[in-house]
């Protein structure tokens, strides 16, 4: 295992917007975020990439199933099949895979006890994983049971956990040795939300954004607002074809 990819295991490097009308959801975030989208062909099907900041970082794709639109995180694990056994043995399910992605590697789509579903993903052999930057700047997720969670994560990816007080309400950071990789909330009361990861997507201006993402017809659900700590400014949203996601800036303090 080479050293790029040994750093990338445990991390999110790759992003999926499975939604139910592509074209609509290409147009909101190309011209909200003014990503670039390239084709690639891995096999009968068109894939439609999100290319910004010079590199790749995500794709679309159709909702199957009737599975209403949600974004997808992608984690790098050594051995897929030995993750999917311990996702299973920790009370999740595997929805789907594992799947060869032609010249890139192969990946199984995971549920947790609690319903969010996520994706682990082995590169080819050979192949050096990479964490894109620029463009997804945190995923987070949100649960009806975050001690639950914690025990599952750490199961299957290895994730160790540490919790912050953020005034009145706690906050989970998910990390590796090397990094904080993600983070984890509880669903408040009443909200009825199911239990979901989102990502947040960066941005040079949240409120700007948020205005822009309303009227290109997105649901503002939080913010923008300040996160406490001086860790930036962030909104939560509804693109028009439902997938949750998140804007956010982070400016270090002077």
């Amino acid at each position: 295992m080479t050293t790029q990819m040994q750093t990338a295991v445990g991390r999110f490097v790759w992003h999926d917007l499975s939604t139910t009308d592509v074209e609509a959801a290409k147009r909101f975030y190309t011209e909200l975020l003014g990503w670039d989208v390239e084709v690639w062909k891995p096999g009968e099907m068109d894939y439609s990439m999100i290319s910004a900041k010079g590199s790749q970082h995500g794709g679309f794709g159709e909702a199957q199933g009737g599975a209403p639109s949600h974004w997808l995180g992608h984690v790098v694990v050594e051995d897929l099949d030995a993750a999917g056994k311990r996702a299973q043995g920790s009370g999740g399910m595997i929805l789907d895979g594992p799947m060869d992605i032609p010249e890139v590697g192969k990946i199984l789509i995971v549920r947790d006890p609690q319903g969010a579903v996520i994706s682990a993903f082995q590169p080819t052999v050979g192949s050096d994983a990479t964490v894109p930057e620029g463009v997804f700047a945190w995923d987070e997720l949100y649960t009806n049971d975050v001690d639950a969670a914690k025990r599952f994560y750490r199961e299957v990816f290895g994730w160790e956990s540490e919790d912050t007080d953020m005034g009145g309400w706690t906050y989970t950071m998910f990390k590796t040795s090397e990094t904080q990789v993600a983070g984890c909330m509880t669903i408040p009361e009443g909200e009825g939300t199911p239990p979901h990861w989102y990502p947040y997507l960066s941005t040079d201006d949240v409120d700007a954004a948020t205005e822009k993402a309303k009227q290109l017809g997105a649901k503002v659900y939080h913010g923008p607002t300040d996160i406490p700590g001086d860790m930036g400014r962030f909104s939560v949203l509804a693109d028009p074809t439902g997938a949750t996601f998140g804007l956010h800036h982070y400016k270090p303090s002077s």
